[in-house]
Parts: C-alpha cells; sequence; structure tokens
C-alpha cells in the first residue's frame, strides 16, 4: 500500500524548523516553508515545494498566504512566543485540522495548549532525555516513547547471553512483552519461538520503564 502524502506548512525554518521542513519533504509530503530571515529561507528554498519570506505576527500576510490547503502545521518558533502565539492563533482561525508547535518554556506550553495545539514541541527537553536513557544503560541501543508510560527498547544482547534462547531470559517476569528480535537488518523471533541469541542481536522490548530498567539490570 502506496503512503499517503500530505501538505505542511512550517513556520520558522531555523535549525529545528528547516530540519523538519525537510525530512518532510523528502518524504514526498508538499511542504511550504515560511521564516521572516531572508537567509533562512535562502537556505533551503529548492528543498521545498514552496517558501515565503514574511512575519508569523502578521495574520494578514499568513492569511494572504494560502496555508489553509495545508493538512498540518508546524509553530517551529521558540524564541519569540509573541510569534508563536499569534501564528498558532491564525492556523487555527485558518482551519488547518493537526498542529504541533514548540515551547521554549513551561509557561509557553501552557499557553499553546490552551490555544488548543494537538502537540506541544520540546525538542532540547526531548532529546536530552532520549540520551540520558542510552547513556545510562550501555545495553539500550534506541528506545521509543508510545505515551501512557509504555516503551519499546532496543536491547543489545551481550555476551553472556550469547546461545540463550528467547523465551529463557524471563522478561514476562518484569511484565515486558518481545516484540522480536533484529539480527543486523533481519526480523527473526518472538515470545516462545525458541530463537538461538546471538551476541549483538538487538532484542526489541515493550512494557513500563520500571519493567525495562529493572530487566536491563538483570542482564
Amino acid at each position: 500500500m502506496a503512503t499517503k502524502h500530505h501538505s505542511f506548512v512550517v513556520i520558522g525554518l531555523g535549525t529545528f524548523g528547516g530540519t523538519v521542513a525537510l525530512e518532510l519533504a523528502r518524504f514526498g509530503n508538499h511542504v511550504t516553508g515560511i521564516d521572516r530571515s531572508e537567509r533562512s529561507v535562502a537556505a533551503i528554498a529548492d528543498e521545498l515545494d514552496r517558501t515565503l519570506i514574511l512575519d508569523a505576527r502578521e495574520d494578514v500576510a499568513l492569511r494572504e498566504a494560502g496555508i489553509e490547503i495545508c493538512d498540518v502545521g508546524v509553530i517551529a518558533i521558540g524564541d519569540d512566543i509573541e510569534a508563536s502565539i499569534l501564528a498558532t492563533i491564525t492556523l487555527k482561525t485558518l482551519g488547518i485540522k493537526k498542529i504541533w508547535a514548540k515551547a521554549a518554556s513551561k509557561n509557553h506550553h501552557r499557553i499553546l495548549s490552551k490555544l488548543g495545539v494537538d502537540r506541544v514541541i520540546h525538542p532540547e527537553k526531548e532529546v536530552g532525555q532520549h540520551i540520558a536513557q542510552v547513556l545510562h544503560n550501555p545495553l539500550v541501543r534506541d528506545y521509543v516513547s508510545l505515551g501512557n508510560g509504555q516503551h519499546v527498547v532496543n536491547f543489545r544482547i551481550p555476551e553472556t547471553l550469547e546461545g540463550r534462547k528467547l523465551d529463557e531470559l524471563k522478561h514476562h517476569g518484569f511484565d515486558l512483552r518481545c516484540i522480536g528480535v533484529m539480527r543486523g537488518t533481519e526480523f527473526l523471533g518472538q515470545d516462545g519461538s525458541g530463537c538461538v541469541l546471538q551476541k549483538d542481536d538487538l532484542l526489541l522490548l515493550l512494557g513500563g520503564r520500571k519493567g525495562l530498567r529493572d530487566f536491563a539490570g538483570s542482564l
């Protein structure tokens, strides 16, 4: 089944917003990038479908930009709270279905939430938490938070577990579910499959933070 492409408007083309815009375009989506800095716009203009140089605080300019046809709005302005809030209000009044916005502080977060933003983003905080989790346990290669306290974690199988069967790991005792095992680019093995583990296999586990932490400590 082909992936459905969407139309996005990204307001604020700094390091964060520019990266989001470029990646969305790379996935084949229609992306409009907006920034008041001519330099920021020029840096990625050739990679996006459309770019505009305008101040997000000017609601008339945003309204006349034709962005109401976009499915999703990303407000990536972090250093100018006024511009972020005004851009959010304009996108809401234009009827854009989904809005994500970057927040610079807790108060900024609260305001964006009150305005009905679908998701408030704290890039630096989220990346910092991610890095700390991986640094804390050398066996954790990566993890994804699914919300509601649930996470999917990649555990690197250490040499001490080489040759053990997957169902011998006792992860059930930590209230964890095994999604499977990655060996290089190959996906194999699930609960009860009798998969024999090799050093540097990646074990994909789903569960709560405490269970995952305790299981990692038991390896």
